[in-house]
């Protein structure tokens, strides 16, 4: 079961890679990480009475333990080897993670063919939601929920997609993904147990 930053960035990735439609080795994801998703050991740095008011990034430079966890789950759920620079920041608020991912445009790929990936892959989807184009998503908007919001921009001068895409960590990372498949392995709804709209902090 993939963790809470597998999850922001593998949704906010996987269908642009399984289309190919993004070059799979320049892939970079920087999360906006609340205090809840930095880990339980005890680091003054990552404290919130110290954080309050400030960011800050830890794990720089492909060392985060979870690197080769979310190029794996990129992997299983896109059968591409992809490589990954993933950067956590550390923001000040108590939960949620908002994911900003860039890859570069494979040659031709249009902006239209990138959001027909998504609404290909995520309009059945109960609890990943795509927004509409010139929207993207607030962690504020999936707390309590299990749902993943996916905000999508192309970057015509840079030639990269930029995928967006909020979660709650406490929920949609890992417990709430496990109620989830729970439901489909025992053939319950799959939204029993589960909130998708989010409520207000």
């Amino acid at each position: 079961m993939p963790g809470c930053y597998a999850t922001a960035i593998t949704l906010g990735l996987a269908p642009g890679l399984a289309d190919i439609l993004f070059e799979p080795h320049d892939i970079v994801s920087v999360l906006s990480v609340g205090y809840s998703g930095a880990g339980r050991t005890l680091k003054s740095n990552l404290l919130a009475s110290e954080a309050l008011g400030s960011a800050s990034a830890y794990g720089v430079g492909g060392i985060h333990r979870h690197t080769p966890e979310i190029e794996q789950n990129l992997r299983h759920a896109t059968g591409r080897t992809v490589s990954i620079n993933f950067t956590p920041v550390l923001v000040p608020m108590s939960r949620g993670i908002l994911a900003v991912n860039t890859a570069k445009l494979l040659p031709g790929v249009t902006a239209s063919q990138v959001r027909s990936a998504y609404e290909k892959a995520y309009d059945t989807e109960a609890f990943v939601q795509l927004l509409p184009d010139g929207q993207f998503p607030a962690t504020a908007s999936v707390v309590g929920a299990n749902t993943c919001l996916v905000g999508i921009a192309v970057d015509e001068h840079a030639g990269r997609a930029v995928i967006v895409t909020a979660i709650d960590n406490m929920v949609k990372g890992t417990a709430g993904a496990a109620i989830q498949s729970l439901n489909i392995a025992l053939g319950l709804p799959e939204q029993t147990g589960l909130n998708v709209n989010g409520v207000a902090p």
